[in-house]
């Protein structure tokens, strides 16, 4: 899944109708070049690909003194279900790399408050689902005559998912509690 994808969508949704400079300013300003590396080149690219797939529309063409004309595009409802299978994805898939998670939880917005809860407790029981077979990992290296310090890795990938469970709970309490503005 890309992250980049999901973004752009994202954007032109919230934004009602926007051109590739409006993404990348925007995207910019959430510093999602450097979370995401969503370079330029790529929103561009992003925008004629999903334009093609029919999930963007173009809407107008306003010339610029900057540089070359800029097409408006708008959000289609094809681009509305792409856009929230992503979105469910990214914040259920307890694998979901973190640029794709990442740019689920700044479009979490754009998700109903309960949609988003279920799926984070996905989520968490796919993250609490990796812990035992991860503690498992550590001591079982040396009995299958692996390098001791083999174990090393299932310790930093555990001190990773036990900070993953945290964040996810605390997260569900969080919506739960009402804070932030969602969807509904």
């Amino acid at each position: 899944m890309s992250a980049t994808r999901m973004l752009v969508l994202g954007v032109v949704k919230l934004v009602g109708e926007a051109h590739g400079y409006v993404v990348r300013r925007e995207l910019k300003s959430w510093s999602a070049d450097k979370w995401a590396n969503v370079q330029p080149g790529s929103i561009y690219h992003a925008l004629k690909t999903l334009a093609k797939d029919g999930l963007l529309e173009p809407v107008g063409v306003a010339e610029s003194e900057e540089g070359p004309a800029r097409t408006t595009y708008r959000i289609t409802e094809a681009g509305e279900r792409e856009l929230q299978d992503l979105l469910g994805n990214a914040l259920a898939d307890a694998t979901a790399a973190p640029d794709v998670l990442s740019a689920g939880v700044a479009m979490i917005n754009l998700v109903p408050r309960k949609q988003a809860i279920v799926f984070l407790k996905n989520r968490l029981a796919g993250l609490e689902g990796q812990l035992a077979p991860t503690k498992h990992g550590i001591t079982s290296m040396p009995e299958m005559g692996k390098p001791q310090h083999v174990s090393e890795l299932f310790r930093l990938w555990l001190v990773h998912l036990e900070g993953q469970v945290r964040w996810t709970q605390e997260l569900i309490e969080r919506l739960e509690a009402g804070e932030y503005a969602l969807k509904d």
